[in-house]
């Protein structure tokens, strides 16, 4: 097994936290407080295949694979965890809902322009009464003179607000329960499709989250994604790559949560030195690198599994766990390490603890994650 990354990879993950630093680095607190996702810098993600990272170049995207999207995702996420989330609900679940299970003709039609970065893409699963029990979907697509009619709302989108194609689950037969959800591409201009509430939120407040709205909304009825009925069970496999998704972005926030402890250690002076010098910071600081090195360990893991094709959710799920709540633990002692100053906006310490809590939640709550690596070891799958 090697763990060393390649001289493609090295380079990949070079440019992209020059990207970052430069593009990015200088408008995080702008773009946080002023809840303002930065449409402008799509393009420019767009030029560095970032749009479609694990994506055939045949449809428009970089040609990578998950190892080289964790690179992405992190680094990114260790500027700005906001940026890195709607990046990645653009890639792993938007339009890798479509390029996983969509037809050749929805591949050409969507998945070409959504990983050429020149549509944006949001998904819709959750529902104000069906979250974790995703399967409890209430909205609802009707077939009717060749089309689809779809009734119900969504919650917690991602890119809701800035997107230009939504996939989104809906019940086609309530009988059969799970088994009965569906898939759909809607275009957000079609008439019915409405954007709700944007949320206020605690963290990531730079990339977009709101409810979602059909009221008769009329789309073709070739734009059901996947065969009718399995929608939710295909959501399942679109989530394991989400997973990785979220795994890497919260190393990359913990990453630079921890970058950022250390060269305030360094700075920060009392009694006369610098507490970089106290064994009470020092102790902090590795504990901080060993569990990002343990997480990062686990993501690519999950990573070098899907890229082999191979079956990835057991894996998947013990990145995001892991990594999440790791996260967690490393952005509370980077605000400690800060001490009073970490509790304030003038230091990177106090946005990253409040984007931390997200990663414990989206895809998949930490119960939830729990809940799944539990089955998969006893074999109730």
């Amino acid at each position: 097994m090697d763990f060393e990354l390649s001289d493609e990879q090295k380079q990949l993950q070079k440019s992209v936290r020059g990207f970052a630093e430069a593009e990015i680095r200088p408008h995080v607190m702008e773009w946080d407080e002023a809840s303002h996702f930065p449409m402008g810098l799509i393009p420019k993600l767009a030029e560095m295949g970032l749009m479609g990272v694990i994506f055939p170049e045949e449809y428009g995207g970089a040609g990578m694979g998950h190892v080289e999207y964790a690179i992405v995702i992190e680094e990114l996420a260790r500027v700005d965890p906001s940026i890195a989330l709607s990046v990645a609900a653009h890639n792993s679940l938007c339009t890798h809902h479509i390029f996983q299970f969509g037809t050749e003709e929805q591949k050409r039609k969507y998945v070409v322009p959504l990983a050429q970065g020149k549509k944006l893409g949001c998904w819709s699963l959750t529902e104000p009464e069906a979250g974790s029990d995703a399967g409890g979907t209430r909205t609802t697509a009707v077939k009717d003179e060749g089309a689809w009619v779809l009734n119900g709302s969504k919650t917690f989108t991602t890119n809701g607000h800035n997107a230009d194609i939504c996939v989104a689950m809906a019940m086609t037969d309530k009988a059969k329960g799970h088994h009965g959800i569906s898939a759909f591409i809607i275009e957000t201009n079609a008439a019915g499709f409405k954007l709700g509430k944007k949320e206020n939120k605690l963290g990531m407040r730079a990339s977009t989250t709101s409810e979602v709205i059909f009221t008769d909304c009329r789309i073709p009825e070739e734009n059901l994604l996947g065969a009718e009925g399995d929608g939710f069970l295909n959501s399942l496999a679109i989530l394991d790559g989400g997973r990785i998704s979220i795994a890497a972005l919260a190393v990359g926030l913990a990453q630079g949560a921890f970058e950022a402890s250390v060269k305030y250690a360094k700075q920060r002076k009392q009694f006369g030195k610098p507490i970089a010098e106290y064994q009470a910071i020092q102790w902090k600081l590795a504990d901080m690198e060993s569990e990002i090195q343990a997480g990062r360990a686990l993501t690519f893991q999950a990573a070098c599994l899907a890229d082999r094709g191979a079956k990835h959710t057991l894996e998947s799920c013990t990145a995001k766990l892991f990594a999440g709540e790791m996260a967690c633990r490393v952005t509370s002692e980077a605000v400690q390490v800060h001490g009073g100053y970490g509790f304030v906006k003038d230091y990177p310490a106090e946005k990253f603890y409040r984007d931390v809590k997200l990663t414990t939640i989206g895809e998949g709550t930490s119960e939830i994650q729990r809940l799944i690596i539990a089955r998969q070891l006893l074999g109730k799958v």
